[in-house]
């Protein structure tokens, strides 16, 4: 398991996988977003666990991709991508 990052919250973005009209990957607006903090435990991809304001996300803190997600006890719908932002960042 690797460490958690030296201010340990992140913010998670949830948003819609979309396409432009010439086919090129656009994340389209925020649809939520949720600022998490290390539960102590590693998740099932193999990095730490984050939880808060009903997101739970395993997050590799060296890069800050987000490995594994669940919103409201759910999968991500279809087509929605989760984005980590280290630290607390509000709207």
């Amino acid at each position: 398991m690797t460490s958690t990052p030296a201010d340990p919250a992140y913010t998670v973005v949830l948003k819609p996988q979309l396409t432009d009209e010439s086919g090129q990957l656009d994340h389209g607006a925020e649809l939520r977003r949720a600022v998490v903090r290390p539960t102590g435990a590693e998740g099932t991809s193999g990095y730490p666990r984050f939880a808060g304001e009903g997101v739970e996300a395993d997050i590799d803190p060296e890069n800050h991709a987000v490995e594994a997600v669940t919103v409201d006890n759910e999968e991500l719908p279809v087509g929605w991508v989760a984005e980590a932002l280290p630290g607390e960042h509000r709207n």
